[in-house]
This record gives C-alpha cells, sequence and structure tokens, in this order.
C-alpha cells in the first residue's frame, strides 16, 4: 500500500547524519514515506552503542520520521534490544491493564500479541483507552516467520487528515467508550489484565483511572471507560486519530468470529466491543469507512531477524499480518505520558 501524499502539518529542519559517518538513512525499496531504514555505514557497530551516544540526533530522526527501522545492526539477543530501548528512551514500562495475551521474555520485554498465526490484528496505537500511555514503542524481530508476519503500521496524522470532517467533528464531541467483559470463558480474565487477584485492587485501580467497573455474578466483570478520540501530540502540538474505537469493534474481528460471539454472548456480554462515548452505537458505515483509511494508509515490510522498529506511537499505528512458521517478534514501551500532563500544558499554552 502507499501512504498518503499528505505529510504532517509540523515542518521541522532536516537532520543530515552523513556527518556521523557511521550510519546511512534510506527508505525502503518501495518508496514509502516511512519507516526511515537506518543501517550501519562501519563495520560491527554497535546499535546500543551508537544511542548511548547520539540520543539527541535519535529524538530528532524519530521525531521528523516518526518511524525508524535500524537493520543489519546484528541485535541478537532480547538482553540487547532491551539496552537499546533504554540508551534512546529510558526504563521500560510494565504492560498493565491488558487487553491482549502476551507473554513476559526479560523485564518489560514482552513478546507480541500472541494470538494464532492465522489471525490478522487490526492496527492500533498502544494504551490509548489509558489515562497514562507510552510515547514510545520498539519492537525486535528474533525469529522471522516463514511466510507474512509483518508488523504493519500507518501515520495516524494522515488518518486524521483523510477522515471527514462530520465524522471526527461527532468523535471529538462524543469521544469513544470501551467495553469489556471478563470471566466469561473468552478473552483475558480480569486477574490476567489486571495483575491481581483481589478485587479491591481492581475496583482501586478503576477509581484512579476513571474506570466505571460492574461486578456481575459468578466473579465476573464488567468495565466502562470514555476517552477522547483524539489527542494532541506533546511536542508538536498536531491533531492524530488516536484511539481503539475501531480496533475493538466487534465488527471489526473476522465475520465468523464475530458472528459466534454475538451468538454466545449477546452484544451486552462482548469481550470487548466499543460505542460513542454517550453510549449510543458507532454506526457500521462510519466503521467501514475508518477501516478503509486504515487499508489505505497501511505500509508493510517484511521482518528480517535481527530489525529493531521504534515507533512514535502517538503519531503511529501497529498490526500484525498472519503468518507461517515460527515468528518472534518482542515488543518493549517507554516514556510514560499522562492525559493529565497533557491537559495541564494545553492550559499553560
Amino acid at each position: 500500500m502507499t501512504a498518503a501524499k499528505k505529510p504532517g502539518m509540523f515542518a521541522r529542519k532536516a537532520v543530515s547524519v552523513s556527518e556521523e559517518g557511521l550510519i546511512k538513512t534510506e527508505s525502503l525499496p518501495t518508496g514509502e514515506a516511512i519507516p526511515l531504514v537506518v543501517r550501519p555505514a562501519v563495520d560491527r557497530l554497535s546499535l546500543v552503542d551508537w544511542a548511548t551516544n547520539n540520543r539527541e540526533l535519535l529524538e530528532a530522526m524519530l521525531l521528523k520520521h516518526r518511524a525508524l527501522l535500524f537493520r543489519d545492526f546484528n541485535v541478537s539477543s532480547v538482553a540487547e534490544f532491551e539496552q537499546f530501548v533504554k540508551a534512546s528512551s529510558g526504563e521500560l514500562l510494565e504492560y498493565r491493564e491488558r487487553s491482549s495475551p502476551r507473554s513476559p521474555v526479560s523485564g518489560n520485554v514482552y513478546t507480541s500479541t500472541d494470538y494464532p498465526a492465522d489471525q490478522t490484528i487490526f492496527l492500533h496505537n498502544e494504551g490509548t483507552y489509558w489515562l497514562t500511555w507510552p510515547l514510545k514503542i520498539f519492537f525486535c524481530c528474533v525469529t522471522a516467520a516463514e511466510q507474512g508476519g509483518e508488523t504493519p503500521i500507518a501515520d495516524c496524522r494522515n488518518i486524521f487528515n483523510r477522515i471527514d470532517p462530520k465524522i471526527r467533528e461527532r468523535f471529538v464531541e462524543k469521544q469513544v467508550m470501551y467495553v469489556r467483559n471478563y470471566g466469561d470463558g473468552f478473552g483475558l480474565s480480569w486477574q490476567n489484565a489486571f495483575q491481581t487477584t483481589d478485587q479491591a485492587d481492581v475496583d482501586a485501580y478503576c477509581r484512579k483511572n476513571a474506570i466505571e467497573t460492574e461486578w456481575k455474578p459468578g466473579n465476573r466483570l464488567r468495565t466502562r471507560q470514555i476517552r477522547p478520540a483524539v489527542r494532541q501530540h506533546p511536542t508538536t502540538g498536531e491533531m492524530i486519530w488516536f484511539n481503539h474505537a475501531t480496533f475493538f469493534h466487534v465488527s471489526t474481528l473476522a465475520p465468523e468470529i464475530a458472528k459466534a460471539l454475538m451468538a454466545e454472548f449477546g452484544e451486552q456480554d462482548l469481550p470487548n466491543n466499543t460505542y460513542y462515548g454517550d453510549g449510543s452505537p458507532i454506526e457500521l458505515s462510519v466503521l467501514d469507512e475508518l477501516r478503509e483509511i486504515y487499508r489505505q494508509e497501511t505500509i508493510a515490510f517484511p521482518w528480517q531477524e535481527g530489525d529493531v522498529l521504534m515507533l512514535d506511537n502517538m503519531s503511529v499505528a501497529h498490526g500484525r499480518g498472519p503468518f507461517v512458521g515460527q515468528r518472534k517478534v518482542v515488543v518493549g514501551m517507554s516514556e510514560p505520558y499522562s492525559a493529565t500532563l497533557a491537559a495541564n500544558r494545553r492550559a499553560d499554552a
């Protein structure tokens, strides 16, 4: 797929990296706008050492391009990947209020979503339904699939610009409601999602994070939370499409899975679903339009073992393609940013 021709509205002076003499940059062979491919220009260059010594340059490159693919640095271990994240962005974040199955690998490095190989994972930004979300997310290819298994990406600034202004305004005004049901025999349990076995801990976490809880018979839980559909980038001030409205809606699932879930649970008890913030349904025509926009903006490339992908999590969505064979891609998140901090910054502006 080709990216939209409209670039982000924020203009920044281009960063010259040739004078560094250690790296070289290029586009993908298909000429897509993102990611910027970064390769070593000298033999045996350590990605960790380069990041440690060039953090300011790395920040500028990410802000300019929003997605960086480090290739041919031969990152050969999860430990080296973890060191790179710390060198370039600080401590890694714990995966809390989980929505998908992930397995810890080392510290706060996790496997990417552990869904069956034949399933597609729709594009999304990490943690849009959290009050505090990561500004950066990193992926490392430990084992490339025999076929498929890409981590497609899309520029959310372009997605925002493509959406009909009337639809955008409706989402800005109404926001998005996320409804989740735990303990009904499908999806994550609340114990897994919240990493506790104590209902009181869940209630305390949810109160702190503006999540409504409803305990159902049989130790089952329903939650509701309302979040903005659009966020402002903390550095550039750009308005960005930043939500899980399409991702979590039942109509985004494969038709046979959606039909089976509706038959089994009914709409009220679905594992996940989304609505406008006032509880009214999101029109299927709107969801179809949104899915098509994501599709038009999707950029995919095959993984090579040792690749590291660094994303501005607010600017770039990610997903996963189905695959054949063994695949291991690990993920780490960094730089927590809160809705409260965002509001305070806007008030001070």
